[in-house]
């Protein structure tokens, strides 16, 4: 019997990192003493005074359905927030609340794609980014960086991955997989590049904001020439924990804010009510009630990064934002851990999961080979734990001729 399902479903991958967690649960469920690296999940609490503000909705019976765009009260406390976080001046009209950023993200590649049109994707990329331009007739196209250049593109490569084809570049700053952050002299020079190419937009994926250890934050739309050609993305999941809120948002150029709408109407209508009155609180906020997380989230970086450099074979940049590390595991391929033959970082992934009990996910996930991504969203106990174990797993290895 001939597979009834579509051609676009059969060539859509699975998420890697869903993938990856599911595994970790399953084996949990068996018993096995699993430490989970893979989910990207902050492990704190939705702040009170936004649960609060949740309960307050339910009571004042914000229960029918939310406008397709968003809440009129919430499109303008992400303007107040783009002004005062990112000196980004977006009118309510350029804004649109979604269902998580991941849909923000398939919104735009839905109304900006047509067959073949390209998109660069700096790698390593986010993983959903490839299959959510393929799916939408894209192709993606891959700029490779390493851990040697702290996984940032550059002008160089921008300008030589630019062909007539060329429709969009997606990006995030600070990175997931990475935890790279662009500062405003590397994205000012990126610009620059885009400014010769004025049919080339840009999505800035920026859900990672305030998780941020550098000190400064510069969104490419601030740069002069490139509110007027970048899709600016962004969300509460990350910094004020709330994943499973599902609010995302875009700040864009208002024909496409309007197409955006116009799909969503189709497709799901306006995002969870009482998710969005929440948001207006989470939002509105100041960064500073953050404080305490992204403290907590750089003593675990630095843990982290201390720890796997005592790991022999192990490069590692230092990442100054979100709460992952991507560490270049190739000097492990061609050899044999423990009676295991380490051919790809795909083999080195699951090896850690058999082995030591940890769950990480391959780089190949997010277009680059040579790594593997850690979170280190958990807590120090669980890290040093993790980490002694992975030292343990790799000590010995003999080259096989």
């Amino acid at each position: 019997m001939s597979n009834p399902l579509s051609d676009r479903i059969n060539n859509l991958a699975t998420s890697q990192t869903l993938a990856m967690a599911a595994l970790a649960r399953e084996l949990k469920a068996q018993g096995k003493d699993i430490i989970s690296l893979s989910l990207g999940e902050p492990d704190f609490n939705t702040p009170d005074f936004i649960k609060e503000a949740a309960k307050r909705a339910i009571d004042e019976n914000y229960s029918t359905y939310s406008p397709v765009e968003g809440y009129a009260e919430l499109k303008e406390a992400i303007c107040r927030k783009f002004k005062r976080d990112n000196n980004l001046d977006y009118k309510p009209s350029q804004i649109v609340v979604s269902t998580g950023a991941k849909q923000s993200l398939y919104n735009i590649a839905q109304v900006m794609l047509n067959d073949g049109d390209e998109v660069i994707l700096p790698a390593p990329y986010w993983v959903s980014y490839f299959e959510i331009v393929k799916l939408s007739g894209g192709v993606p196209v891959e700029v490779p960086t390493s851990v040697e250049t702290d996984f940032k593109i550059t002008p160089e490569q921008l300008e030589a991955a630019i062909t007539p084809k060329t429709k969009m570049m997606w990006f995030s700053s600070p990175c997931n997989p990475s935890g790279s952050v662009y500062n405003r002299e590397e994205l000012t020079a990126l610009a620059k590049v885009l400014e010769k190419h004025p049919h080339v937009y840009v999505v800035a994926d920026e859900i990672y904001e305030h998780i941020n250890f550098s000190g400064t934050f510069c969104s490419i739309a601030s740069i002069p020439g490139m509110l007027e050609k970048t899709i600016t993305v962004n969300g509460v999941a990350k910094a004020f924990a709330m994943t499973g809120w599902r609010i995302g948002y875009i700040g864009a150029p208002e024909f496409i804010a309007k197409a955006c709408i116009k799909i969503q109407g189709q497709v799901t209508s306006g995002a969870n009510s009482i998710a969005q009155r929440a948001t207006i609180t989470a939002v509105d906020a100041d960064p500073s009630v953050l404080k305490h997380m992204v403290d907590a989230f750089q003593s675990r970086r630095d843990l982290v990064v201390g720890l796997l450099k005592e790991i022999p074979g192990v490069k590692i940049n230092v990442p100054e934002g979100a709460f992952y590390v991507f560490p270049d595991v190739s000097s492990f391929f061609g050899k044999t851990l423990k009676g295991t033959l380490i051919k790809d970082a795909n083999d080195f992934s699951m090896y850690l999961l058999a082995e030591a009990c940890v769950a990480t996910v391959t780089g190949d996930a997010f277009g680059n080979p040579n790594c593997i991504r850690f979170s280190y969203a958990t807590s120090e106990e669980l890290l040093k734990e993790a980490l002694r174990r992975i030292k343990e797993a790799v000590s010995l290895t003999e080259v096989l001729a």
